[in-house]
């Protein structure tokens, strides 16, 4: 089945203001999402929103935690979650969002493995 896209609502067309940060689409492509659940999604969203243009912002945990309706605990999992996928920086109270690490094709993982065997098939 073929969809035709067309806008739902012309009169809201979005316009993309010069200070959008954009979020990389490899986070779908590459099933990144599904590494993490809603909370630490829901964190790296506002992260991506409060940044500079260098992926730096400065909320306190208290902030951060009203923002997004989090108790302060579930925040610090969801903190954890991105900074075990490397997808953020933190010391206290400083937060970076990061660049997206570039993924290793496959082909090269498979001739990692190859030379690990010593070249054997």
């Amino acid at each position: 089945m073929t969809v035709t896209k067309r806008l739902l609502n012309p009169e809201r067309l979005r316009h993309v203001p010069a200070h959008l940060i954009c979020i990389d689409h490899r986070l779908v492509r590459e099933r990144r999402l599904e590494r993490a659940d809603v909370a630490a999604w829901a964190l790296y969203l506002f992260l991506v929103t409060v940044a500079d243009e260098h992926g730096l912002s400065y909320y306190a945990d208290a902030s951060v935690s009203r923002h997004l309706h989090l108790e302060v605990r579930r925040l610090a999992q969801a903190r954890n979650e991105l900074l075990r996928l490397d997808l953020i920086a933190y010391d206290p109270p400083l937060y970076q969002v990061l660049n997206l690490p570039e993924s290793v094709p496959v082909a090269v993982h498979l001739d990692r493995l190859h030379a690990a065997l010593g070249g054997r098939p």
